[in-house]
């Protein structure tokens, strides 16, 4: 009988920028290796996920960016009074 909650309770360790960025490397690596050489298609996906995992890790950096700015703006206007 299925029920509302889930009964998975472990909660999965996040990867870290610097993390991501090293896996997008070893998977262009891996795409560029001579071993996958007979293996265009698979090495089309490693470089796209990689190239994915690239542009996530971009995003991330401008959202925290964003954020930082955001929550400065927020403290200059409580400061004067603002709304």
């Amino acid at each position: 009988m299925a029920t509302e909650h889930s009964s998975n309770t472990t909660s999965t360790p996040q990867m870290t920028s610097p993390e991501l960025s090293a896996l997008a490397s070893r998977l262009r690596n891996r795409a560029e290796s001579i071993v996958l050489r007979d293996s265009p298609h698979l090495q089309a996906d490693l470089r796209a996920a990689a190239n994915v995992i690239d542009q996530l890790v971009q995003l991330h950096v401008e959202i925290r960016a964003a954020a930082v700015v955001t929550d400065r703006l927020s403290r200059l206007l409580d400061l004067v009074g603002g709304a």
